[in-house]
């Protein structure tokens, strides 16, 4: 297969616009003003990071709340999928700077084994909502947590193994993960698309069920994975094909590869995440028709004086009525 190698090794050596002349050349990216992405996607990247730290620290911190033990079985899974997804916001970085030994490495490694994170975790919760939508009842909490780390482990040794023989079959000179063709890059992201459309696709059914207040969760990874396969068409075309046409070849690579991290991960936290954290702890039916009918279960001052003052008046009137004289 002939083709350059997807990541290049050539440094500037004059220092750009913003960046100071001790600053390695790796780092350009990053202050670069005649090439303003790196400064742009730095700065998303950045808020995600801090957004995804927090969103994780809310959702745990709501756990007590919790008053439905079917949505609080599932904290488990979405605190992993925050995981993922902070991991992604990180791994952008990886790609705003410029190519090394480490760098080259976690963007192989990493690429694929955090959306392997995130789409094994939407698709366990997907499963988990079929049961839910029909019988009011899903599988446990630790079922579907295992479920998400079964399947991103398998990612996870993909992607071991494909690096080791990738970066040891190399002829001559010494190993360079940075030197791989573009196709092989996508296609070691197999595994990772068939999670995607596995995730999509399981959604679906969760719309239809006898028990509706579980759909809009449905709803909510249908739309999530919706837009991830939107974002993983327009990415791989423009990474395989597109940049080649307009002859932009390998200089938009990394400015592709970085948006389509960023893009995804605010997708996840826009459409999933930030839902279903403002969800968790509203209550269910059957928690609300509990209330109605046994309003006074909870015992408190006041309804002490209420049950004391209606057992004197009961009393009072039972003694009225003994003391009435009988005519007749």
């Amino acid at each position: 297969m002939s083709g350059g190698s997807l990541w290049g090794t050539e440094g500037r050596t004059t220092p750009p616009s913003g960046c100071s002349k001790d600053l390695s050349s790796l780092y350009y990216n990053l202050c670069d003003l005649s090439a303003a992405w790196g400064i742009v996607l730095e700065a998303v990247a950045s808020l995600g990071v801090v957004t995804s730290f927090v969103l994780t620290i809310v959702l745990v911190a709501s756990l007590p709340f919790v008053q439905d033990s079917q949505k609080k079985s599932l904290v488990a899974t979405q605190v992993f999928f925050l995981l993922g997804t902070f991991g992604l916001f990180c791994l952008t970085f990886d790609f705003i700077v410029g190519p090394d030994f480490s760098t080259c490495t976690s963007r192989r490694f990493l690429f694929g084994v955090l959306f392997g994170i995130c789409f094994s975790c939407l698709l366990a919760h997907a499963v988990a909502l079929n049961f839910l939508v029909r019988r009011n009842r899903g599988p446990r909490g630790w079922v579907t947590l295992a479920v998400a780390l079964l399947l991103a482990l398998v990612e996870v040794i993909i992607n071991a193994e494909w690096l080791i023989i990738t970066v040891a079959r190399q002829e001559g000179g010494s190993p360079d993960p940075c030197r791989l063709e573009d196709a092989d890059f996508v296609m070691a992201l197999i595994y990772v698309m068939f999670l995607l459309v596995a995730a999509f696709g399981t959604a679906w059914p969760a719309l239809c069920g006898r028990y509706g207040r579980w759909r809009k969760h449905g709803a909510f990874i249908l739309a999530t994975t919706g837009l991830s396969v939107a974002i993983w068409v327009a990415w791989t075309a423009m990474y395989l094909y597109g940049n080649q046409q307009v002859g932009k070849k390998p200089g938009w690579d990394d400015p592709t590869l970085a948006i389509a991290l960023v893009s995804n991960a605010c997708a996840f936290l826009l459409l999933y995440v930030i839902p279903e954290v403002t969800h968790v702890t509203r209550r269910g039916p059957e928690q609300a028709f509990e209330d109605d009918v046994y309003p006074t279960r909870g015992v408190g001052y006041e309804t002490i004086l209420k049950e004391q003052k209606s057992q004197s008046m009961f009393v009072e009137n039972k003694a009225f009525s003994m003391d009435e004289p009988s005519f007749g």
